[in-house]
């Protein structure tokens, strides 16, 4: 089995198209099919099912991917860390965030990262911490920035970034912020939510809180930006219980603390590949962030 089959197989199923994947890898289209032939005859199984229109992967494909994924991923490292050694640091940083995640400046620390180390390409995406853990587990990320969703594995691995409390968010003029007491989940249970998509730590975080405390909600407003949800909440369609630094984006709205529940703590984390997978453009950049080269929200 050649590298270059599998980099094959991963544009092919990336692009569920082989002219696509062809153009993409700048090679003709009928290499591109006898490459993947190659493969199948190798493994003795299809590992695509073929339309006029599109590709799809078979059960033994799907199989395949998320181990090619990692050995390239092995590879691309392996490539960076002699370059590395050679003193310069190039190739890619592929980096993941979450929306708004407390304990980086993420904006920041990659402008250091560029002004440091030029010769790195930088790309970043955003998503949920979910699909973000396993992005970085699959090798298709370096790191990601993230709700903390899970213990460490053999795949991944955590570095905390910061804990804070859950803080809830309403119209001034709502029941609730006459006081500005602290609340309960049971003060809440009739009240309309807005909140993030299930993806998204803090909405797994809020999640986690009325389950433990046996509070049933029902999210009515949900969406997957922090400033449509500030928006809403703004004129007074629902609240929202949020990380307690999203208080400081809208000075306008009351921020009430929750209270009489264990699982109120947002834990956003560095998820990583092992130390032996880690590309040397992640640890540069995890160095940087221990050296407090950012500040946090």
């Amino acid at each position: 089995m050649e590298l270059r089959h599998l980099q094959h197989f991963v544009a092919v199923a990336e692009d569920q198209h082989f002219t696509r994947a062809a153009e993409r890898l700048m090679v003709s289209q009928s290499g591109l099919s006898a490459s993947i032939r190659a493969l199948e005859r190798e493994l003795q199984t299809p590992l695509f099912v073929r339309t006029t229109r599109r590709v799809t992967l078979t059960e033994a494909g799907r199989a395949l991917l998320g181990e090619a994924e990692r050995i390239l991923a092995q590879v691309r490292a392996a490539h960076e860390a002699v370059a590395a050694v050679q003193g310069v640091l190039r190739g890619t940083l592929s980096l993941g965030t979450e929306q708004c995640i407390a304990g980086v400046h993420t904006a920041r620390l990659l402008a250091t990262f560029r002004h440091r180390h030029p010769d790195v390409e930088i790309r970043l995406r955003q998503a949920g911490s979910a699909e973000l853990a396993e992005e970085v587990a699959a090798g298709r990320l370096d790191l990601a920035f993230a709700y903390r969703t899970q213990a460490d594995t053999d795949q991944l691995r955590s570095v905390a970034l910061t804990a804070e409390p859950m803080t809830v968010l309403c119209h001034p003029s709502h029941r609730l912020a006459g006081d500005g007491a602290a609340v309960t989940p049971d003060d809440l249970a009739d009240e309309v939510f807005v909140d993030f998509h299930p993806d998204w730590g803090p909405r797994r975080t809020t999640d986690a809180a009325f389950a433990a405390a046996g509070v049933r909600r029902t999210v009515a407003l949900e969406v997957n930006d922090v400033h449509s949800l500030l928006d809403l909440v703004d004129e007074n369609l629902g609240i929202a219980v949020v990380p307690r630094h999203f208080r400081h984006k809208r000075e306008t709205l009351t921020a009430l603390g929750v209270k009489d529940t264990d699982e109120t703590v947002y834990e956003t984390a560095a998820l990583l590949p092992p130390h032996r997978a880690t590309s040397p453009a992640a640890r540069a950049l995890m160095a940087l962030l221990e050296q407090g080269t950012h500040d946090g929200p």
